[in-house]
């Protein structure tokens, strides 16, 4: 019969060990890093960047946590003995380019390399989130990463309501939320914020007790005031991305500029009758509001949600996308809608997105920061509205 010594030698025999030097090159070259200790190892420590799956789950979970089989993935247990079976088995299974580091974290420790203590989640946050954490895109993570978040949002009307719904369902840790009117009755036909028993109610203090209710986690900062050129400023630094549900061409335009002055990407979402739109105007990366809309038209040409309407569904939607689109900034997931605008027309049930370019006349961009003046606007409602 076999021994251990014999299983391990086996093992070895048919797999690539590296030393923790050679490993190193392979990480910083591009190769994902695979921790096979148990839970309780990993919380102590473990290398950068690591995709955590204990040994004994590997053969489960390996296949939807490291996609491609061709990848360069370096394996590592504590000292190298689970690493060379957990190598031998992703060779199994079709892995093509593993290594086990010898001596695993306890060499890679001792010989100062770089390290550090992975991000924790309470018992109750891992309950909550545990669809999240399922996602290999999300993780522990990146659900540490969202409940350090901060977003704000313009507006807890049509737009706003379901946009903070969802980001504060998600945990993203700070939701700021600025509007400055009261719950109507008129309001309750889109603004799911809000209830019956709220009308008269400021919408910033309606919307905080829904979503506070809705996830303990999330801290709810009320800006209960009009956006000007005295406060935005002041009111969204240190936001990491701003969700913009206005309703008039002033606040976008006001929006925009100091946005782009402090390089904060914006989801902007607008909405008319039946038909909405959705893009993500980022300063650092991509056109703005201004490449998209120079100037606004003439007031005649901006009707209001009173004059023309707006099916009550359609916020939902646009809403939704808008905070699917906010947390894909916040984790660098996917391809965002930087430089593409998404058209929706409900009647037909289409979407359609379109390239949106930067305008080489536009000055207003985060290369002229310095210079831009952030100044209030007078104008008409927009065309899109809530």
């Amino acid at each position: 019969m076999a021994t251990f010594r014999d299983l391990l030698s086996a093992a070895k025999a048919q797999i690539t060990e590296v030393d923790t030097a050679a490993a190193q090159q392979r990480i910083a070259e591009g190769a994902v890093v695979l921790d096979v200790r148990e839970p309780d190892e990993y919380d102590q420590g473990a290398l950068d960047g690591a995709i955590h799956i204990p040994r004994g789950h590997l053969e489960a979970q390996v296949e939807t946590r490291i996609i491609d089989k061709q990848s360069p993935v370096v394996v590592y247990c504590a000292g190298g003995v689970r690493s060379a079976f957990a190598a031998k088995t992703l060779g199994e299974l079709g892995y093509t380019n593993v290594f086990s580091m010898a001596g695993g974290f306890g060499r890679w420790k001792d010989e100062g390399r770089a390290w550090s203590t992975p991000v924790k989640l309470s018992g109750e946050q891992r309950n909550r989130y545990q669809r999240h954490l399922l996602l290999p895109e999300v993780g522990v993570a990146g659900q540490a990463k969202l409940l350090a978040s901060k977003v704000l949002l313009l507006g807890a009307g049509g737009l706003g309501s379901p946009a903070a719904l969802y980001l504060a369902a998600a945990g993203v840790g700070t939701l700021g939320i600025v509007d400055m009117d009261e719950v109507d009755e008129s309001n309750l036909q889109r603004q799911i914020l809000h209830n019956i028993d709220r009308v008269g109610e400021r919408k910033v203090d309606s919307a905080k007790k829904t979503l506070t209710m809705l996830n303990p986690d999330v801290n709810v900062v009320t800006y209960d005031t009009r956006l000007a050129a005295s406060n935005i400023i002041d009111i969204i630094s240190g936001y990491d991305v701003i969700v913009d549900g206005a309703d008039n061409f002033p606040s976008r335009y006001l929006l925009n500029d100091a946005s782009v002055k402090l390089g904060i990407p914006v989801v902007h979402g607008s909405i008319f009758r039946f038909e909405g739109m959705v893009s993500v105007f980022h300063p650092l990366q991509g056109p703005t509001y201004r490449d998209m809309v120079p100037e606004p038209p003439p007031a005649e040409m901006a009707p209001s949600c009173a004059e023309a309407g707006v099916l009550g569904v359609l916020p939902g939607i646009v809403g939704s996308i808008q905070a699917l689109e906010a947390i894909k900034l916040l984790l660098g997931l996917g391809d965002s809608l930087i430089g593409r605008i998404l058209a929706i027309d409900t009647t037909e049930m289409t979407f359609r997105t379109f390239n949106l370019r930067k305008d080489p006349s536009n000055q207003v961009t985060y290369e002229n920061r310095d210079r831009i003046q952030v100044r209030d606007l007078d104008g008409a409602c927009a065309p899109w509205l809530h």
